[in-house]
């Protein structure tokens, strides 16, 4: 069995993306653009509860596991130093360009 060693500096990073991987496809499912719904929701120096309620509200029946996972992602983020938190939007926007690369691959192979 093979297990990962996470520095104690990139523990609570590891943490937030973990519960991130579980819930955002059924979060974000409706999206039309994840990256950015992600981002909205870290822009700022602390996680923008507001439009995480938006994005549960549209859900048709909101998964009591997604609202805990929400819930402790937001308190995660909030106790992130702020590079960590930088951090994070920066692992977004590469994600985001590695998909956009993907599906640029994928276009022009059709």
């Amino acid at each position: 069995m093979l297990v990962a060693i996470v520095s104690p500096t990139l523990q609570p990073l590891h943490l937030l993306a973990q519960s991130a991987r579980a819930h955002a496809p059924a979060l974000l499912a409706g999206a039309d653009d994840p990256h950015a719904e992600l981002m909205a929701l870290v822009w700022g120096p602390r996680f923008d509860r507001e439009h995480a309620n938006s994005l549960l509200a549209a859900l048709p029946w909101p998964e009591p596991a997604i609202i805990h996972t929400l819930e402790q992602a937001a308190t995660q983020f909030d106790r992130l130093a702020l590079a960590q938190q930088q951090r994070v939007r920066q692992l977004i926007q590469r994600h985001y360009g590695l998909h956009q690369s993907q599906w640029d691959n994928a276009i022009s192979y059709s």
